[in-house]
């Protein structure tokens, strides 16, 4: 075994090695607290009863009745029926984040929704927490730069305000200025744990996470360095066995060598799973690049444009009780519309307003307009592909098998027809060398307590490998140190005197 190797092995476990240890019990963390983030079903529930507009105020809004439109949604803010649209993309467009530019327009005036005054982002805050449930008045509401909990989508948001309330779970909430939108809520308890969990985990410090270049590259190549030196450890561990009297094999070493050599080997691969899965999630020089989604959602959405959708809009007469959300839902190239109400229970209309449940042929019909379909399954379990990993993925759900070269597979919401989860080959890779190998997301294994009961010790082993090879490794860096500094003040103390 090259001497080269050894040595490398222990200076890069000096550095890498207290990273992956860090890694390890921020992942503690991670198996039973997330990343603060307000999901779509919790800001739904957080808006006001939506008090549906009248035909003529929809027919002032200023956009033509031929552009074609991605995504279209009605609800409440400080007192004001808001209409939100999000244009189709433009493929002429090389840049993807201005393809497509959302616009919210003030449907009480029929106009673009201008900047908010500061009673109306009260309204949106004192709102929020009465239907979320937040028991506390809002203490403050002031304009914010970019911090820990929404260094994610600042720059979109921005002017970015935050709402702290005087309540005991210690909740803030961030309110996007131009639009009027709540887009991330924290707890004391969820930023307490994320500076122990996902922050050190994803290394996630504002200052490196702002520059998203610059992040991933830092994380890919941590994390390539530390796959180097799990391999390398694995390679020095197997070469220092020695054979013993009864010819067996066994560690030369005592004491805390004797324990990291012992654990390396025998978790040694686990950790080089973990470690390199944890690349993978970060998709390194599009390893593991998929597409898959965009094309299949608009072909099974068809087009939708602003004149249709507005016909639409003001032929619903009337919605169910607790309604927060009335959002478009083509299918097929027909209109058809969802009102959601703060349970999150969907109610679907057609372009006639009447009552319009999703049917099978309904769907089938869609999904005429591309690849053959091998097969269209309703599912009413979680199957290998689609499941949720620390909550409960929501079903019923349509599964859709179409008969393509990837083999694609489709998951379609039951009640809304909205797609929800496309693979390819690539996607179907990314889930099991990232999330089965990271998460161990395996099937028979998924289940609490059982999850728990398999990774907590192991995680706890991989711990004692990093934390014992990162000890050893800083104990050697600082004895070679003073070796160095010996040699060199005994060279000194030995040179002969320099002649006047």
């Amino acid at each position: 075994m090259p001497k080269a190797v050894l040595i490398l092995h222990r200076w890069l476990g000096v550095i890498i090695g207290m990273v992956m240890t860090l890694w390890c019990l921020s992942g503690f963390v991670m198996m039973y607290v997330d990343y603060p983030r307000l999901t779509p079903a919790e800001q739904v529930r957080g808006l006001p009863p939506l008090r549906l507009p009248a035909a003529a105020a929809l027919a002032r809004i200023d956009l033509p009745d031929d552009l074609e439109l991605a995504s279209a949604r009605l609800e409440t803010m400080a007192g004001r029926t808001i209409l939100r649209v999000v244009p189709a993309t433009a493929p002429e467009r090389r840049i993807e984040p201005v393809r497509s530019i959302p616009g919210s327009y003030d449907l009480a005036r029929g106009v673009p929704l201008a900047a908010l005054s500061p009673s109306d982002l009260r309204r949106v805050a004192s709102d929020y927490a009465e239907q979320a449930g937040v028991a506390g008045a809002s203490a403050r509401v002031v304009e914010t730069g970019i911090d820990q909990w929404t260094v994610q989508t600042f720059r979109r948001d921005r002017p970015l305000f935050r709402v702290d309330y005087a309540d005991p779970a210690g909740t803030t909430v961030y309110i996007a200025g131009k639009r009027g939108e709540v887009v991330q809520q924290t707890t004391r308890f969820e930023r307490f744990w994320g500076w122990f969990g996902a922050v050190p985990h994803w290394l996630y410090p504002v200052l490196l996470r702002q520059n998203s270049a610059l992040w991933s590259q830092v994380v890919i190549w941590t994390s390539l360095i530390g796959c180097f030196l799990t391999v390398t450890g694995l390679w020095v561990g197997i070469a220092r066995l020695r054979r013993r009297r009864d010819g067996s094999f066994g560690s030369p070493y005592k004491g805390l060598w004797w324990w990291h050599h012992v654990l390396g080997l025998a978790f040694g691969v686990l950790t080089l799973t973990w470690v390199a899965s944890g690349l993978f999630s970060m998709n390194p020089w599009g390893f593991l690049g998929s597409s898959a989604g965009a094309v299949e959602r608009q072909r099974l959405a068809g087009p939708m444009t602003w004149g249709a959708l507005r016909t639409a809009l003001a032929r619903i007469k009337q919605i169910p009780a607790d309604t927060r959300r009335l959002e478009s839902a083509p299918l097929g190239g027909d209109i058809f519309l969802l009102a959601v109400n703060g349970a999150g229970v969907v109610t679907r209309f057609d372009a006639e307003g009447r009552l319009a449940p999703l049917r099978r042929d309904e769907l089938a019909a869609a999904l005429r307009s591309g690849p053959p379909v091998a097969s269209l399954t309703l599912l009413t379990v979680e199957d290998t592909y689609y499941y949720g990993h620390k909550v409960p993925a929501a079903l019923p759900v349509w599964r859709a098998d179409l008969a393509d070269g990837q083999a694609t597979r489709l998951y379609i919401d039951a009640d809304s027809g909205a797609l929800l989860r496309t693979l390819d080959g690539n996607a179907r890779a990314s889930r099991w060398l990232q999330d089965g190998l990271h998460r161990f997301d395996l099937p028979g294994l998924r289940a609490r307590p059982v999850w728990d009961l398999v990774v907590l010790p192991l995680l706890g082993m991989v711990t004692l490998v990093c934390a014992t090879g990162s000890w050893m490794g800083l104990r050697k860096a600082k004895r070679d140190l003073r070796r160095v500094l010996r040699r060199r003040r005994v060279g000194s103390a030995q040179a002969p005197p320099s002649s006047g």
